[in-house]
Formats: structure tokens, C-alpha cells, sequence
């Protein structure tokens, strides 16, 4: 059964891409590092975090490549 979750089928298209990955980032409110979740099945998007350490809330945009591969992870203040 399938929630809402994207699917993603390892031998459509994406060519050895991972589904997603970890990514180290600086909190750009306390400075903390921390790993955070990036799913690169949903494509290029920008979504609100709180960091794990001070609840603040990041905005956090995913860049892809053409490939489907995680191309960056830009972080700011969401305020």
C-alpha cells in the first residue's frame, strides 16, 4: 500500500541516481551542523525545516541536475 510518499523505481530513468541522500548543513540561526534528509525524487523545491537544535525554522531549496542528482542544498534563515 502507498502513502503519499513519491515511488521511486530504481530502473526508471534515473540511471544509478540515489533516491536521496544526507546532507551536512550549518543551522543559519545558532550555527549548529546537523545531517538533514534530501529527496531528490520530488525534483527542484524549496520547503521550511526547524532546526533539530534550536527550532528555528530554515528554508532549505534543493537544486537537481539533469541527471536527477542532487546539484546543491541552499540554506537561509525562514523569518
Amino acid at each position: 500500500m502507498y502513502g503519499l510518499e513519491p515511488v521511486f523505481e530504481p530502473s526508471e530513468g534515473k540511471g544509478g541516481v540515489e533516491a536521496e541522500s544526507f546532507v551536512s548543513i550549518q543551522c543559519p540561526w545558532c550555527g549548529e551542523r546537523l545531517d538533514v534528509r534530501v529527496d531528490v525524487t520530488a525534483g527542484e523545491r524549496s520547503y521550511i525545516d526547524d532546526c533539530e537544535v534550536c527550532c528555528r525554522p530554515m528554508e532549505l531549496t534543493v537544486e537537481t541536475e539533469e541527471s536527477g542528482g542532487l546539484r546543491a542544498l541552499r540554506v537561509r534563515r525562514a523569518d
